[in-house]
């Protein structure tokens, strides 16, 4: 074996072996792939080989339609891999899950994948077999399939040996190898050996491989519990059965079923429970924990019921905080990326994941917006045991529960709490959970509990929500935006290395607050801030709260050559905004510096003494109206609280913020504007300065010189009962297929009807009245419903009351 490469990839799994097969395919030719004992060994020899095409996301949907493909092409060029495409179904139980199923099917379509809504009396008289009185139908994928995991696993592997990639069994990595914060190899027990990348695709084990390099990679094993049942005597095209309202799925293979499940509260299992030689290795079966979901399942295909099991199965799976797996590179060890985490969809993933991870790893960016597995999504917080054990539990168990739109996790909160969470929960505070923080959603009204009731209609806080929409609207409200980022910036070089980042000039006046992106090389947007000049060579950058990791590894990648210090200064300081037409007269019986337009206007920043604490004021909004954002020091927020809330002030949460801003069409970065889409595609093009140098600057002018094919575009819907989530179809009259979809969406209180963002990518968003003039409709479950397309706000477009 040779000590030194290019790439090295640790893992021969289904994920491992895609990625060495990418690399190979884009001409990496210093490849090596490295498995402790033999491929396949840790979990992907057990998967059930389902290969799935719909997911929760646009995205997320690409990548698993990819998979499919690519393990059909294989099978077709003569590789062994078992993959068929037997269709699947997934049934609906309720109203609501097939409503959540109809919504997923359009999304689907969207995207190029084959569905179809099927009622319950189709599906039973297509599969007799199948007991149906219970349904309200299902969606049918008749190109899902599945795949033979080891069979899958080791073409990739001979494909990317073919190629020139080295494969290396029985080789454990011992540890990474590290200095200075970057990844230069890894240690085995025949030495080491040096690569400038290294990839982490060693699944559960991957955690702590990470950690002793000093990243962060947080996913957890669980047990998960499959039986496979005795031959029967069913039709052989059978599809794949999900009945995710009885957490089931059910695998016809080779006349046999394989049952697994997904149930509500997991078994989370510690990785030194495992052991160091934990291959092709089984855990101890629990039947009563699986003996709910067998019955549910005997009863969904009957004839099963006298049938005997062959094969009672345990096995780990490893699981993320949040349902979704890990990618790209460690904000912590640059070099170091991870591809794992993959809450039992690794074989149905693994082929998108292979092809994106190596352009990521070629080109040090990702090839398209993958924010929502992204590793840098996660903080710290988020790796400890105590937090990991008791959100796995809950996390195995969403796979298949609705998935309601607001829907807040139950398990390991309280993380991260603002200095007045007491007193903002004894105002009635619903709290929602975001990069750890609890935040007010919405308040409930006195007496009453504040607790989510989900639907996917109108839910239980929507006329509270109406009041506070109303007080910031009419007259004056408080918000805690604690948790916004925050971070300092100084040194000899902050104003120069600012402006290399920022589309914005920072070369500014004292006090002066700017807004503006940073971009990446192709002109994506990598943040969306706003930026304050407090002294020469110190600024204050204010991002979003889910963002501090992702903000942090773009300054620190880019901060080489620049004499500058940034500090996350975001548990320094609570946040308090002040908004609402009387914001000036209700702040300024706290404070003696005057509020008046003349000498504290819109976009400045002062500090101000209030109730004897000196605070810092920033004139700025996120929700179009007059007000200030109050920043006061941790340790004596709460006296600055209480002042601001006497006389009672009403309190407002983030879903009122969250429709205010739609009114007015302001982003929400990670939703509407994301790594992929440029500030002239999204209406920022007014934040760029032209005359300075910035990241992404070239390709913003090559951009410029050319129609736009793609432009953010504000929908507002025609049915004021239909609410929007995100992902719906965007129709033009007179087109045969979408012309984009809904990025995010709110209830305009104001309008009383849903408005929506996202792109219309057609021709005729290079002209704005054609694209005005455009008739449009959005595709909700079964329905299409008309909207109005809008390119400025609907509140204040002149933005007149901001200015006071």
């Amino acid at each position: 074996m040779r000590n030194q490469f290019d790439i090295i990839v640790v893992g021969g799994g289904i994920v491992g072996c895609s990625i060495a097969y990418h690399l190979s395919l884009s001409g990496e030719q210093s490849v090596c792939l490295l498995e402790r004992h033999k491929l396949t060994s840790g979990t992907t020899w057990h998967a059930a080989g389902l290969v799935a095409q719909l997911r929760a996301s646009t995205q997320l949907t690409r990548l698993a339609r990819y998979s499919g493909e690519l393990y059909e092409a294989l099978q077709n060029s003569g590789e062994s891999t078992g993959f068929r495409r037997t269709g699947a179904l997934t049934l609906a139980k309720h109203a609501e899950r097939r409503f959540e199923l109809e919504k997923l099917a359009a999304m689907a379509r969207r995207n190029g994948v084959d569905c179809a809504w099927l009622a319950s009396e189709e599906i039973t008289e297509r599969w007799p077999h199948i007991a149906g009185d219970d349904l309200l139908g299902g969606v049918y994928l008749p190109a899902d399939g599945q795949t033979n995991p080891v069979d899958t696993t080791l073409a990739l592997a001979r494909r990317a040996k073919a190629q020139g990639v080295e494969l290396y069994e029985d080789t454990p990595v011992q540890h990474l190898l590290a200095h200075n914060g970057v990844i230069y190899g890894v240690a085995t027990q025949t030495g080491e050996i040096h690569a400038n990348q290294v990839v982490l695709c060693a699944g559960l084990w991957s955690r702590d491989l990470g950690a002793g390099a000093g990243a962060n990679f947080p996913l957890y094993p669980a047990e998960h519990f499959y039986a496979v049942t005795e031959p029967l005597m069913i039709p052989g095209d059978q599809p794949i059965l999900r009945v995710p309202d009885d957490g089931i799925y059910i695998k016809p293979d080779a006349g046999r079923l394989l049952i697994g499940c997904f149930e509500s509260q997991a078994k989370p299992i510690a990785p030194a429970a495992l052991g160091e030689n934990f291959n092709f290795a089984e855990l101890p079966f629990d039947l009563e924990h699986f003996s709910p979901y067998l019955q549910a399942a005997l009863k969904r295909i009957p004839e099963a019921t006298d049938i005997g099991i062959r094969t009672w199965f345990n096995g780990p799976e490893s699981f993320t905080p949040d349902g979704r797996y890990l990618l790209g590179e460690s904000p912590e060890v640059s070099g170091l990326y991870i591809a794992a985490g993959f809450n039992s969809i690794g074989i149905q993933s693994a082929g998108g994941v292979g092809r994106v991870m190596a352009q990521w790893m070629q080109n040090q960016h990702p090839p398209m917006d993958l924010w929502e597995v992204d590793v840098r999504r996660f903080m710290p917080l988020h790796n400890q045991d105590d937090f990991l054990r008791q959100r796995t539990a809950e996390t195995l168990g969403r796979l298949y529960a609705m998935h309601w739109p607001f829907f807040q996790s139950t398990s390991a909160r309280n993380q991260r709490l603002s200095p007045v969470h007491d007193e903002l929960a004894g105002q009635g505070a619903c709290f929602g959970e975001l990069a750890g923080w609890e935040r007010a959603n919405w308040y409930a009204t006195p007496g009453a509990k504040p607790t989510y009731q989900y639907s996917y209609g109108k839910q239980n806080w929507f006329e509270n929500c109406r009041l506070e929409h109303q007080a910031v609207r009419t007259d004056v409200a408080l918000f805690d935006q604690t948790s916004f980022a925050k971070y300092l910036v100084r040194g000899v070089d902050a104003c120069r290395f600012l402006n290399h980042l920022s589309t914005a000039d920072l070369d500014v006046a004292i006090g002066q607050v700017v807004y503006c992106q940073w971009l990446n090389a192709n002109g994506g947007i990598e943040a969306d801030v706003t930026i304050t000049r407090l002294h020469e060579g110190i600024y204050w950058v204010v991002s979003a709260a889910a963002s501090v990791t992702r903000d942090l590894h773009w300054m620190r990648r880019h901060q080489r050559g620049f004499r500058v210090q940034v500090d996350d200064i975001s548990q320094r300081y609570a946040v308090f905004g002040i908004m609402g037409p009387n914001a000036r007269t209700h702040l300024q019986r706290f404070t003696d510096t005057p509020l008046e337009d003349e000498t504290f206007p819109f976009a400045t920043s002062r500090q101000i003494v209030i109730a004897g604490v000196q605070v810092r004021a920033m004139r700025i909004t996120y929700v179009g109206e007059l007000g200030w954002e109050i920043y006061a020091p941790w340790e004596e927020a709460a006296t600055v609280y209480r002042a601001l809330s006497e006389p009672a002030i009403k309190h407002a949460g983030y879903h009122a913020m969250d429709s205010l801003r739609m009114e007015k069409a302001y982003r929400h970065w990670g939703h509407d504007i994301t790594d992929e889409d440029s500030p002239l595609q999204a209406g920022l093009g007014f934040t760029i300065n032209w005359d300075k140098s910035f990241i992404g600057k070239d390709a913003l002018q090559a951009a410029k010189a050319q129609p736009l094919q793609k432009r953010l575009t504000l929908f507002q819907l025609a049915d004021p009962d239909v609410l929007l989530t995100h992902d719906e179809p965007i129709w033009a009259e007179g087109e045969p297929q979408p012309v984009g979809h809904i990025r995010s969406s709110a209830y305009s209180y104001h309008l009383n009807c849903s408005l929506a963002l996202g792109y219309v990518e057609h021709p005729m968003a290079a002209r704005r009245q054609d694209l005005l003039a455009g008739s449009f409709s959005l595709e909700v479950g079964p329905r299409k419903i008309p909207a109005l397309a809008h390119l400025r706000a609907v509140y204040d477009p002149q933005n007149l009351r901001i200015r006071g």
